[in-house]
């Protein structure tokens, strides 16, 4: 997972009605679970750029709600695991929860 690019949205949104600021917030979750996640291998296939996006939500609910890197870790690999049949341990996916825990999830009005 080297090469991991920033996950954190534009300071620019700060100044952006809040309904806008939740959905960049949400697409900065979306693009590190598509570059950085990614355990089904569809990083490069342009139709399948929304293959995760049931997963955004439930994401940010724990990162809203303060969720440990090793909680948010859990929580991949159990959709890894329930969902899509993996044997995924949590331990390997704490390098791509860091990543979500350093996103800026705040909403602040404009």
């Amino acid at each position: 997972m080297s090469g991991l690019s920033s996950p954190r949205h534009s300071s620019k949104s700060s100044r952006l009605r809040p309904e806008r600021q939740a959905k960049d917030i949400q697409d900065t979750i979306r693009g590190v679970l598509i570059r950085d996640w990614d355990p089904i291998g569809v990083r490069d296939v342009p139709e399948a750029q929304d293959e995760y996006d049931g997963y955004v939500g439930g994401v940010y609910r724990l990162l809203a709600a303060g969720a440990a890197v090793r909680d948010i870790a859990e929580h991949l690999a159990r959709i890894e695991r329930d969902s899509m049949g993996f044997s995924t341990q949590k331990e390997a996916l704490v390098e791509v929860a860091s990543r979500l825990k350093q996103i800026e999830i705040t909403v602040r009005p404009a």
